[in-house]
């Protein structure tokens, strides 16, 4: 069963490196619990969100890191889009990017897959933030651990972020 809770301050089970920073940095976000269950994995992380919360799919967003080689580049797209790559290596300035290494991902981010989020993770990436999220006033991303996502402004996310904006998915 899913559970929303108003959330500013909030410790205990909530409490993730993505929480603090929100809370660290005064922003206002909503915490959305869920059972999660390994049953839904052929679908994806972000499509058992989608079922489990009744939420939008255009409004929960997974958050996907990329390489460039000598560094990381975080994008977050919407969980029934994909992160078109072109787009997003246009977007911050590099050659070309492919799909980072899962091992990568979760060692620089300090989260397991299926719980990554862009908001406190242990080494900062650049981030771009897909334009269809403006289309909300309130987006989900992951709060760190799964079965857990925060509730957003997007414009609110990306100033936690210092992130961009740009169209960064395909569908």
């Amino acid at each position: 069963m899913a559970k929303a809770k108003k959330s500013h301050q909030h410790k205990g089970t909530g409490s993730t490196p993505a929480t603090v920073a929100l809370e660290h940095a005064g922003i206002p976000f909503h915490l959305y619990e869920y059972e999660h269950s390994a049953d839904h994995m052929d679908n994806g992380y972000g499509l058992e969100a989608v079922e489990k919360l009744g939420k939008d799919a255009r409004q929960i967003f997974k958050t996907l890191m990329a390489d460039a080689g000598t560094q990381r580049v975080i994008g977050i797209v919407p969980v029934t889009g994909h992160l078109d790559l072109k787009a997003l290596a246009t977007a911050v300035g590099v050659k070309k990017l492919t799909m980072a290494d899962p091992k990568i991902a979760q060692r620089e981010s300090g989260y397991v897959l299926g719980g990554i989020s862009p908001l406190g993770q242990r080494t900062e990436h650049v981030t771009v933030l897909d334009e269809s999220a403006f289309a909300f006033e309130e987006i989900l991303v992951s709060g760190g651990k799964r079965g857990f996502d925060i509730g957003i402004s997007p414009l609110d996310l990306l100033g936690a972020l210092d992130a961009s904006r740009a169209s960064i998915a395909t569908w």
